[in-house]
């Protein structure tokens, strides 16, 4: 996944993604099951994230579902 995630860029600032790393990840899911996280859209994330893809700036995770990359813009989580 690391290799293709080089290829990816972020739909809304077009910075490179690379996979996020699983302290991030774990944050994510602490906040997830305290009703804390939510998409750019501002919906509560759903399911706790398993894999994502990570913006440079680290502001933004893009899901990764079933190993699919969810690239909307709208579902992004903004940290």
């Amino acid at each position: 996944m690391s290799e293709f995630a080089e290829l990816l860029r972020c739909p809304e600032t077009r910075q490179k993604l690379a996979v996020a790393p699983s302290s991030l990840l774990d944050r994510m899911r602490a906040d997830h099951a305290a009703g804390k996280l939510f998409h750019v859209s501002g919906k509560p994330v759903a399911e706790p994230l398993v894999a994502g893809l990570v913006s440079e700036d680290g502001r933004r995770v893009y899901p990764v579902v079933d190993g699919i990359p969810v690239m909307l813009k709208d579902d992004a989580v903004l940290l």
